[in-house]
């Protein structure tokens, strides 16, 4: 059987990006659908940590870079949305830590940074007490400075699973290898055409959005779209199963002439613990250098840093592993990190990359800007939008929400 379903909006790609998007635009009265190849998050959003950063790690410097001028109104714009009373409720959302910390190991040149990114973000930052430090180094002998951010730790699986429930039928698990893309003789996307359970079916919108991050290359070269182009940005993560009672949630700013921090960890629960496990997830210029080991050096190096670091903490019966992630943005020369969300209007297509994490609530409002600059209105009427979805969505699959790297990396150990 063969059927075709017309819509507002057809967003490609589950992740962080489609789905605040999704959201977003069903709030508006469009009639939008999403379609994941895989599972929700599994891409770029599943491998991030969850902080969500004021900028303080582009300002080491001292200068209040684009970067961190862009990103400085992120974490409020999120906590009103954690309240209830943000553009996109989060209200369930787990938050895994309030608060961010930054420390700096006392050597000349991380006191420098710290204090010069302390100055350029003022109002954003507070030096703390010992009597202020969090449990994990409270009663600890450390040297230097410890700083309290405005950044904050979300779990990303939670975040996830809270933007993707209220929207089940409208939220389709397609096979892209069948996906043939229908183009007209000016280049517009006509429709996209899928196999679902009930035979073929036609797809088509007034617009359609690329939020699929790594896999925006491979729908872009179908297209044969080859501006914008993309960029990938490697890194070697770690992650431990640390025994240790106490979770981390700082950047450790190293005596190096880079400006990116020495280690960034976050901790995040262990399924297969009690509620006090936790693994450490360690991201930072050791998960850049990191492209240039083996496995097993990164897993080496990150013991000697960590406990080099983090004295008090017992590493001897921890388990490590890591893996390699890709961050892809839209290219920029000497592949520069973005300082903004990405949008890019070609035809009827519209190519984002949210770029980070912290930056998904600017990419939506981007897309909705444009899609004003561009007139398009909600058409479809609110009872045949109903109807059509309960069709639409029983010739699908509903996607999984994806699971920590992790949970697969300590699976059995």
């Amino acid at each position: 059987m063969n059927r075709t379903f017309s819509t507002d909006i057809v967003i490609l790609g589950g992740g962080i990006a489609g789905l605040w998007l999704l959201n977003r635009l069903r709030q508006r009265g469009f009639d939008a659908v999403l379609l994941e190849k895989s599972t929700l998050g599994g891409g770029q959003t599943i491998t991030s940590q969850g902080i969500i950063h004021g900028g303080l790690k582009y300002a080491l410097n001292g200068v209040l870079s684009p970067a961190s001028s862009a990103i400085a109104a992120m974490p409020e714009h999120w906590r009103l949305c954690l309240q209830g009373q943000g553009d996109v409720d989060l209200s369930g959302c787990r938050v895994l830590s309030p608060h961010y910390y930054m420390w700096s190991s006392g050597g000349y040149r991380s006191r420098l940074k710290t204090f010069l990114g302390s100055k350029a973000l003022r109002g954003r930052i507070d030096a703390l007490d010992e009597r202020d430090y969090p449990d994990f180094f409270r009663s600890r002998e450390i040297s230097g400075s410890l700083y309290r951010l405005s950044d904050f730790v979300v779990d990303t699986p939670s975040l996830i699973s809270l933007l993707a429930e209220p929207h089940r039928d409208r939220i389709l698990r397609i096979d892209t290898e069948s996906m043939q893309m229908a183009q007209e003789e000016d280049g517009r996307l006509d429709s996209l055409t899928l196999q679902s359970h009930s035979g073929t079916v036609c797809l088509k919108a007034q617009r359609f959005v690329l939020c699929a991050g790594e896999g925006n290359g491979p729908l872009l070269q179908q297209l044969g779209i080859t501006q914008p182009e993309m960029q990938i940005r490697p890194l070697h993560m770690l992650a431990a199963r640390v025994p240790h009672a106490q979770p981390a949630f700082v950047h450790c700013i190293g005596d190096s002439f880079g400006m990116t921090p020495r280690l960034t960890v976050t901790c995040h629960p262990d399924p297969t613990s009690d509620s006090s496990g936790w693994i450490w997830y360690i991201g930072g210029e050791i998960a850049e250098s990191g492209m240039q080991r083996s496995p097993e050096a990164q897993q080496g190096e990150g013991q000697r840093q960590l406990s080099e670091t983090f004295p008090w903490v017992d590493f001897s019966t921890t388990q490590w592993g890591s893996f390699v992630i890709n961050r892809a943005e839209p290219r920029l020369p000497n592949l520069q990190r973005p300082d903004n969300a990405f949008v890019s209007a070609k035809q009827n297509l519209l190519i984002t990359w949210p770029t980070k994490l912290t930056l998904t609530p600017d990419l939506s409002d981007s897309v909705c800007a444009e899609l004003a600059r561009q007139n398009v209105q909600p058409q479809a009427a609110p009872a045949a939008n109903a109807e059509a979805s309960a069709t639409l969505s029983s010739c699908f699959d509903f996607p999984e929400v994806a699971k920590p790297r992790w949970e697969h990396l300590f699976a059995g150990a």
